[in-house]
């Protein structure tokens, strides 16, 4: 699958989540305030959605280095190719390492959300820190493909701090 392709289909499902999200809250604004009652279902299907919409873009963002950057700390090392390097070394293996401590704490909370459910739709708890899990995976997995490969830091941000 291509980057382009890859970024359609992120940015589509995290369309279809808002999409969702903002139909059900609507729907139980409606409901409530026009006729008394809503629908209890609502709340805890907008905040899945949401958690899924999030990290959805959150995977799709750091690839195309559009994740917070200190690059006004890399900005000096600019003239010292060596140290930018480094510097670039260090960061990927710093966004491996957290990647890694994320992934694991994910992981061992969708091992207990597979004994629960969700009070009101039921659903498999472990769905929730799941996309943290997934997220981090795959961001891990591409900080360890730039670490190999030596990729960079993009310095040319147009803001000054980020």
């Amino acid at each position: 699958m291509t980057r382009g392709r890859a970024t359609r289909l992120a940015e589509s499902a995290m369309a279809l989540c808002l999409a969702v999200m903002a139909a059900s809250v609507f729907l139980n604004v409606v409901l409530r305030y026009g006729f008394g009652s809503g629908v209890a279902a609502s709340e805890e299907l907008s905040r899945l959605l949401f958690v899924w919409m999030v990290f959805i873009g959150a995977t799709a963002a750091y690839p195309l280095g559009e994740h917070m950057a200190f690059t006004a700390l890399l900005r000096p090392l600019g003239r010292r190719p060596a140290l930018l390097r480094v510097a670039a070394r260090l960061i990927h293996t710093l966004v491996l390492a957290s990647c890694a401590m994320v992934a694991w704490g994910a992981w061992q909370q969708v091992v207990v959300g597979m004994g629960s459910r969700s009070v009101v739709l039921g659903y498999p708890t472990a769905l929730l820190p799941l996309p943290a899990f997934l997220c981090t995976s795959i961001i891990g997995v591409i900080a360890l493909v730039q670490l190999v490969r030596g990729t960079p830091i993009d310095v040319g941000h147009e803001a000054e701090v980020e």
